[in-house]
Order: structure tokens, then sequence, then C-alpha cells
């Protein structure tokens, strides 16, 4: 990525003049089945003008996963910058959303007293977890049987498409836009990319510029997420393998966990495990590795010396947690951490 950015080009990309940034635009727009795309400094921004594109008069509301990152974790952007209503939905099933989810909690009518329901924004993969496509096209009709637009957070969509061997073009099919991560676990240094139809995406760059986000040489930035595509998205496979592993080697000595494996992340059930979270810190830091709470999350670059010494910590941590918890009526943990692809 430092050798490519030496020598990308450095045309303005507000005006659509920088070769590199037009060229990472046109490719994941290709990718995904879509007529246009637009490069953004962050997730954050990608999902808020994807939805504000979406929204027009209030009274209006979204529709998401409680747990959802543009809920949760974007500081009220949903309340702030497009004056809508949140309809956080907890799924039954405690995993993923489902047509029965949204069909209990879609606000549908002309009643005055609501905010209807214009957009269901879903997310995949959250907390690592995998929204089986064939869920997403049962929402995916509903919403156009209601004339709903449908938005997906796909962050780690790259993960999703990687563990499942379904392309970005056919997960493209049932949404209206998509934001797709290029830092994270893509590994570029900066960016996020919005996907969508060529009219909602010329109305999305007017809100980038409104909202700040109109970079000039981007193709310092676009030119290493497109190296992210080529070296670090093959990678992914290989890194499932390795959470998979690290997830059956940490059940064997009595580690439970908060949702399924099935990519790169491993939510720690702290409270079922009865592993105190402040003691795993210390143990974890004292191993050299660098933990947050109960989220695990491998990359491409961790190295399996790190999962030994990781799994030797949460050992070690176990067996104090335990002989503490028999000494003591305190609950264990310092806190739980939020869930979420961020």
């Amino acid at each position: 990525m430092v050798a490519a950015v030496a020598s990308s080009s450095v045309g303005d990309s507000v005006y659509g003049e920088d070769d590199n940034s037009n060229s990472l635009e046109k490719r994941v727009a290709q990718l995904t089945g879509k007529e246009d795309a637009m490069y953004v400094v962050s997730g954050t921004m990608s999902n808020q003008i994807a939805i504000r594109s979406h929204l027009y008069q209030p009274p209006h509301s979204v529709l998401c996963d409680y747990r959802s990152h543009i809920y949760t974790a974007e500081a009220a952007g949903l309340a702030i910058l497009s004056q809508s209503m949140v309809t956080p939905v907890h799924p039954k099933n405690s995993v993923h959303l489902t047509l029965e989810d949204v069909k209990r909690s879609v606000i549908l009518g002309e009643d005055v007293h609501t905010a209807p329901t214009r957009v269901i924004s879903l997310e995949n993969t959250l907390g690592g977890t995998i929204l089986p496509i064939e869920e997403i096209k049962r929402i995916s009709e509903f919403a156009r049987s209601h004339n709903i637009k449908m938005h997906l957070d796909g962050a780690r969509l790259w993960n999703a498409s990687a563990a499942t061997d379904i392309s970005l073009e056919e997960y493209g099919k049932y949404f209206d836009t998509i934001s797709l991560c290029l830092s994270k676990g893509m590994g570029a240094p900066v960016g996020s990319i919005l996907v969508g139809p060529k009219d909602l995406i010329k109305k999305a760059r007017w809100l980038r510029k409104q909202q700040g986000g109109g970079i000039r040489q981007a193709g310092w930035l676009t030119t290493a997420a497109n190296i992210a595509i080529d070296e670090v998205w093959p990678t992914m496979k290989a890194t499932h393998a390795k959470a998979a592993k690290l997830g059956s080697d940490l059940e064997a000595i009595g580690v439970h966990f908060q949702l399924p494996i099935q990519t790169n992340f491993l939510f720690i059930d702290s409270a079922k495990s009865g592993l105190d979270l402040a003691i795993f810190s210390e143990e974890a830091k004292n191993a050299g590795v660098k933990v947050w709470g109960e989220r695990l999350v491998l990359h491409h670059q961790t190295s399996d010396l790190a999962i030994d010494n990781l799994k030797t910590a949460i050992s070690k941590a176990l067996k104090r947690s335990h002989a503490s918890a028999e000494t003591s009526s305190a609950p264990t943990g310092a806190y739980r951490t939020r869930m979420t692809d961020n």
C-alpha cells in the first residue's frame, strides 16, 4: 500500500478529476452491480448520507436491528441529520433479523400518530454473524412491495462474501444502497464507499460536500483501498478459519460465546464463562496481547504467536477468575463490550 501511494494520482476528486478515485468507485460499483459509487472518509458518513438520501419529508422512521451500528454507534446521526425516528428490533432468534421480526415492527399506513417506515437498514456481518441471503431476499421483497427502501451497512460484507462464496453483486440485488468499509478488516488506512443508483449518488455527493467530506487529493487514499481489494480480501477465508479454530480451542477450556463464530469475530460471554474482564485484561497485557472487553477480532496480520499468547492469557484469567469467585460474592467483569462490527 505504501509503495502504491507513492505513485498515486493527485487529481481533484471533488470535481471528479482523480483517476485513482474514479477507478475505485467504478470498480466497487461494478462488483456490487450498482450504477455508481462514492468514496467517503468513514462508514458512519457513508451510512448516514445513504439514509439521508433516501428520506425526504418527516415524519419518517428507519427500522433496524437494535444492535445496528447506525443506531448505537453513529452519534445519533439518524435523529440529527435525517430527523428520523428509529425502530430498533430484537431478533427473536437472538442472532439475526427475519422477515417475521420486520413484520412485527414495521410501521405501515397513514395513521397520523405514527412515523411510517421508509427505510429498512440491515447489517452484514453483525457481530461477525452472517445474515442469510434467503432472509435478505424475503425482507427485500416485503420492503419493495410496500415502497420501503433497503439499505445495507455492509462494512464487513467482504467477510460475508468470502465466507459464503456469494458475490457482492448477488447481495446487491436486494438493496438500494450499500456501504462497504475499506479500512477495518480490509486494512486500508481510511475510507468507505457507498454504492447505489446514479441519481441517488448524485444527491449523496452534495450531502458529502455539505458535511465537509470532500477530499481534494483523494488518490493517496483510494490507491490504498484498491490494494486492499487486491491483496487483503482474498486472505479472509484463512482468517475465518483461524477464528473458528481459536473458538474451538477456547470452548475446550470452558469459554462460552454470545454468538456463533462465523467470520473473524468472537464475542466472549464473560458471565457464562465466569471470566473477570479486569483479570483478563491484566493477563492479556502480560502476554503482550491487546484486548477490548469481550470482543476478539482477527485479521490477516494476526500471527499464530499472538493467538497462542491469547489462549494462554485466557486460560490463566479463567483460573484466577474462578478462584476469586470462590472467595468473593462480587460480580465478575468490568464491563460488557458493545456488539458492533465497527
